[in-house]
């Protein structure tokens, strides 16, 4: 039981062999097996890749079976996620007005800024999960909610890194 709350609570990432399997495709990976291994990240976990598997399948076997051929590795989350989790579940930050003032078209400009800010400096279909969150965020509040893996995946990346300061000013003025 221990076992399967650790391939629950652990966040995944690919190997370099992972990444070469994800090229060559030399291992023969059944198709269940190797969706799991694109959808690997480095962000999200067990519990969060069990959403991509139909329930006949087994997720912890599959996660098992990829630790085993060393396509991807366990990482067990810390309590600095748990930290970082606390300023989510208000949906509060520093710098944003009130959400009560902000208007549907303000959340309108936010959602189609927060996209397009993924999409031109990550790519498009480079973070799917967090475009579909954005896109449904319908509040304010879910909003300022999303916004704070928008964050993350931007600082993830170079070019999002440098912009990121510029981008959450901008982002502010409606959000």
């Amino acid at each position: 039981m221990s076992e399967t709350i650790l391939w629950a609570d652990a966040t995944y990432a690919k190997t370099p062999a992972g990444q070469f399997e994800m090229q060559t495709r030399k291992l023969g990976l059944t198709p269940m097996v190797r969706r799991v291994l694109v959808m690997v990240d480095g962000h999200r976990t067990g519990k969060e890749l069990a959403a991509f598997v139909p329930p006949t399948e087994d997720i912890d076997a599959i996660l098992a079976q990829l630790v085993e051929k060393a396509c991807i590795e366990a990482r067990v989350r810390e309590a600095a996620p748990a930290a970082a989790a606390a300023p989510v579940a208000g949906g509060d930050v520093i710098g944003m007005a009130p959400a009560e003032t902000r208007t549907a078209k303000d959340n309108e400009m936010a959602r189609h800024f927060m996209i397009n800010s993924v999409n031109s400096i990550i790519g498009q279909q480079m973070r799917v999960s967090l475009i579909h969150d954005i896109f449904h965020a319908e509040t304010t509040e879910q909003l300022r909610v999303v916004y704070h893996a928008w964050v993350e995946s931007m600082s993830n990346h170079s070019m999002g890194a440098k912009r990121l300061p510029e981008l959450r000013e901008k982002l502010f003025k409606v959000l």
